[in-house]
């Protein structure tokens, strides 16, 4: 397994809630605890809000949207991140956006703060491809906000590309990590799709309602 699907895999696999033992994640990934231990490092590394150590096991906090008023050094590693990702973006607002505001927080930052955010600059992280998927994201609010059906191109398992009507219901994401619950006329079932996987995106002209099949 490619080490990118890995981390989502990973990150699948502690979205249930519970605490999970290390020895448990990395036999269910087929890697050894030393693997599953880097791994568990670049998602927190990244921004994904997992927490516990070895020995404890680990699992996914709850997001808290507030604005903190004082950063630690990591969490300004993980904001320097993600804006190092938006920057990236093929949606010249959303990429103008991050960049100003990056440019904003390093004029704020104590000197000696700012070379930790810098060197995000300078290193390939682990969802480098997650600003593909950034791109899509005001077409998909919208149509989530008025109900309209979206025609897509995907990535699928084995690297199949395909073309899904979907129903598109929510956004998430944990970090950098995008995700879009929809519910996929191909598959007649609700499933996740991982904004970096998506090529196009299209808004059709057809309404759907909350409960229709």
């Amino acid at each position: 397994m490619a080490r990118q699907n890995r981390l989502h895999a990973l990150i699948d696999a502690l979205r249930s809630g519970s605490i999970h033992r290390a020895a448990d994640l990395a036999r269910q990934l087929g890697v050894s605890q030393r693997t599953l231990y880097r791994d568990i490092q670049s998602l927190q590394a990244a921004g994904v809000p997992v927490q516990g150590t070895r020995g404890t096991g680990y699992h996914l906090s709850d997001q808290i949207r507030l604005p903190p008023l004082d950063l630690a050094p990591a969490e300004l590693e993980a904001l320097s991140l993600g804006l190092a990702i938006l920057s990236q973006s093929a949606d010249p607002d959303l990429s103008q956006a991050a960049t100003a505001l990056a440019d904003r927080i390093d004029a704020l930052l104590p000197e000696a703060a700012i070379a930790p955010a810098d060197a995000w600059k300078l290193e390939k992280p682990p969802f480098a491809d997650a600003a593909r998927g950034a791109s899509h994201i005001p077409r998909i609010r919208a149509a989530i906000r008025a109900r309209q059906k979206l025609r897509i191109t995907y990535h699928s398992r084995g690297d199949r590309i395909t073309t899904r009507t979907i129903r598109p219901l929510a956004l998430s994401s944990l970090g950098p990590v995008w995700t879009l619950t929809a519910w996929c006329e191909l598959r007649a079932a609700m499933r996740d799709f991982r904004l970096d996987l998506i090529d196009t995106s299209e808004a059709l002209p057809e309404l759907f309602l909350d409960d229709s099949p």
